[in-house]
């Protein structure tokens, strides 16, 4: 590797790339907390203010593919900065928005960037990373999203409620602007693709073993967001939870995700392949818990501990891709986000359905369960495509 790939300060670089990650983490899960803000500012229902919500998801999957064809023949610490100056002003522009629509164009421009820097970051925490510890580098930067999810969103919640909900979206853009600095202080120089074009890049949409990894993301990660999006009311319904422990079940979703990307990450440098079925049958099995332990409050606080664990698979996947890209690598690594804001979606609204005409509210598990199966046939099935592959070369 070039001296100037290495970074002098190996730890200062992938802490400054998982800062990015944490004021993305927190910018996308504010909102949700700060709803009831917003909706009364621009007067209108908390229903209204969820296409907002829609508009950020849409601009990770538009900006994925957009971006990374665009730029990947740019030097990736330059990219890096570009994309954190370009979310810091659009989560500050916040404080221009006369109404919901403009707001929601903004958070459309805020998830622009989003899944790119995510996947550079990637890139380059793994490229710069000794043999055998590229997924546990991976793991360091994706930390940032996991601490956002205990900690910062919450925070900035508070931050919101306290001091009005524009001033949520101006620490995100504090954090982001600081980002900036410290990749161009600690990020070593990583040169783009130069012979990279955005149609060799797009070529990545079309490989079959890209595909078969996003599908995994896509379906596999759903279940967990099912889960999780309404583990609150669940619980409300079920097990009488009390308001004061809300805040709980938040907290231990984080603590649970922290421990999957942690655990996760080392499984995939010691076994790829096997670490990615494993964690969809582990994702299948605690989500299926939680429809059964749902009626007690403890009990149901440990399961929801227990499906974040599942994020475990984004770095295992975050590696498939770099692995089977090829040429393509930061389109491959930039789609992955986007396939997780999918699969957020998708989780959700299968997760919806289930929550308001399953037999129980529960039922939320077991499309956990079903998800999670059936991103297991999408692996057995790349898997199968390889196979046949192989012994047609060797025919």
């Amino acid at each position: 590797m070039p001296a100037s790939h290495v970074a002098r300060h190996p730890r200062m670089a992938e802490l400054a790339l998982a800062l990015g990650a944490f004021a993305i983490g927190t910018t996308e899960f504010v909102i949700m907390g700060l709803m009831p803000n917003i909706a009364d500012a621009f007067s209108v229902s908390s229903q209204q203010v969820g296409y907002a919500i829609s508009a950020y998801a849409m601009g990770v999957v538009v900006g994925a593919p957009l971006i990374s064809a665009l730029g990947a023949r740019l030097p990736r610490r330059g990219l890096l900065i570009g994309l954190m100056l370009l979310f810091a002003i659009s989560n500050v522009a916040s404080l221009l928005a006369p109404s919901l629509a403009s707001f929601a164009a903004l958070r459309f421009i805020a998830g622009l960037p989003h899944g790119v820097y995510l996947g550079v970051a990637a890139l380059v925490a793994a490229d710069a990373a000794p043999v055998g510890e590229r997924g546990r580098a991976v793991g360091r930067v994706m930390m940032g999203l996991t601490v956002a999810i205990l900690a910062g969103a919450p925070v900035a919640t508070w931050i919101g409620s306290l001091f009005g909900w524009h001033a949520a979206f101006i620490v995100v853009g504090i954090l982001a602007l600081i980002t900036a600095a410290l990749v161009r202080s600690f990020v070593p120089y990583q040169p783009g693709n130069r012979h990279a074009t955005p149609l060799t890049e797009l070529a990545a949409l079309i490989k079959p073993r890209v595909l078969y990894t996003l599908g995994i993301a896509c379906i596999g990660f759903g279940g967990m967001f099912s889960v999780y999006s309404y583990a609150v009311p669940t619980l409300n319904a079920q097990a009488d939870l009390a308001p004061t422990l809300v805040p709980m079940v938040l907290a231990v979703f984080g603590v649970g995700t922290i421990l999957g990307n942690l655990v996760g990450s080392r499984a995939a440098d010691i076994d790829l392949m096997r670490t990615i079925p494993a964690l969809l049958i582990w994702s299948a099995l605690v989500q299926g818990g939680f429809y059964f332990a749902a009626d007690g409050v403890w009990s149901g606080l440990l399961f929801v501990g227990l499906v974040g664990t599942g994020v475990g698979l984004a770095p295992a996947l975050q590696m498939r891709l770099m692995d089977v890209a090829e040429d393509a690598q930061t389109m491959a690594a930039t789609l992955n986000h986007a396939a997780f804001n999918i699969a957020n979606a998708l989780g959700a609204w299968c997760g919806g359905l289930a929550f308001a005409y399953g037999p129980s509210h529960s039922t939320i598990g077991l499309v956990g369960v079903v998800m999670a199966l059936a991103g297991l046939g999408v692996f057995l099935m790349g898997q199968r495509h390889e196979r046949r592959q192989l012994m047609t070369a060797s025919a």
